[in-house]
Formats: C-alpha cells, structure tokens, sequence
C-alpha cells in the first residue's frame, strides 16, 4: 500500500497541476492575465497544491481504501472581466481543465504501449505500467467529476453559461452549499454514476493495453 501511494502521489500531484494550468492558460488565450500576473501558469506544484484537497483527502482515501476518490487543488485566479465574450470564454476556461485530464489519460495510454513495446513487458503488474494504468485512472475521474454541475465544479460553471441568463441566480443561490452537497452526495453513494463512463473508457483503454502483451 505505501508502495503504491508513493508511486501515485507524484501523478495525482501533476494532474492537478495540469488541471489548473490549463484553466489559466485558456484564461490568458481569452484575455484575462490574471494566472499569468500571479505566477500560476507554471508545472511548480507548491504553487498549486492544497494541503486538504492535494494531500490530505486523496491520502485518507486511498489508506482506506475508499472506493471513491477526490483530490483538488487551490483554483486559478480568473477575472471574466477581461473577456471578449463573457459566455462563451467561461465556457472554455472552465472546460479546458478537464480537458486536459482526458488528454492526459491518452497520454498515460500511450505510454503504456511505449513500455511494453519498448521493454518487452508482458506483465500487467509491473510497477512502471501500473503507474502509467492508474495515471489514465486517476485523470478520467478527474475530469468527468469536475464535470458534475455542482458547486464549485468546472461543470457548474459550464452549466451556468449554457443555460438561460436566470439560472445563474439559482447557482448563485446553491454556490454557497456547494461543498456540503459534495459531502452529501459522497456519503449516499451517488458518485457511483460517474465511475460509469470512467469504468467504461477505462475498460477500452484496458483492452488495447492487454492486447498489446
């Protein structure tokens, strides 16, 4: 189990980072300089990490075994003030973190095939392509729950701007409450639903990986 946390800890910690990069650097490509001022667009994990959200909570779970899990780290700075089109910006910046989750689960695939092409493994298990396995793990669950439509989630805010200009006072309301409803919601289970897609892309990417050995 140490063994384990220690191999991913360094890729939990450089998912998150991503994560926040990428919200700042489609916050900078809208206009908004405010990542770039404050030093945040930048791969140092000391200016990302949340001693709770990066360490804390994920290591909790992970000694325990939870079948859930949930890391988080400080938001990026963004002043939608600086944006052309107030709306569609939003949009992106708050889709380009999980965004770039997805795009690092191929990347954690690929190298997967790279190791086992490259050195000839034909054991799941290896220690290096267990930790390429659980960084495509570890970044589609990333992505798909920071796409729930629950405060202060990236999905909350795609929602809010796709959705009619009144429903922003509904999340205005329910933003407040927003981590106690997480809370919640992770108490009675219902975050099972987003380890369906998870379990399913994960599955695919298991199936080109073994094909491969």
């Amino acid at each position: 189990m140490i063994d384990q946390i220690l191999f991913l800890f360094p890729v939990l910690i450089f998912s998150v980072v991503v994560h926040e990069c990428a919200h700042g650097i489609a916050a900078e490509r809208a206009g908004d300089p405010t990542a770039r001022m404050l030093g945040r667009i930048t791969l140092n994990p000391i200016k990302h990490i949340d001693l709770v959200g990066s360490i804390i909570v994920p290591g909790f779970l992970i000694l325990t075994g939870s079948s859930f899990f949930i890391a988080w780290a400080k938001p990026v700075p963004v002043n939608p003030a600086y944006f052309k089109n107030r709306r569609q910006d939003e949009i992106k910046v708050s889709f380009a973190g999980p965004l770039s989750n997805l795009i690092l689960s191929v990347i954690f695939l690929v190298l997967s095939l790279l190791w086992i092409t490259g050195f000839g493994v034909t054991d799941l298990n290896n220690k290096f392509l267990y930790v390429f396995r659980m960084g495509m793990f570890i970044n589609l669950l990333l992505a798909f729950f920071n796409l729930l439509p629950i405060p202060p989630l990236d999905g909350s805010h795609i929602l809010e701007n796709v959705l009619p200009p009144e429903f922003a006072k509904i999340m205005a309301k329910i933003r407040p409450y927003g981590f106690y409803i997480l809370i919640i919601l992770m108490m009675t289970g219902f975050f099972r639903v987003i380890f369906i897609p998870v379990r399913i892309i994960f599955g695919y990417y298991q199936g080109i990986i073994q094909s491969f050995l």
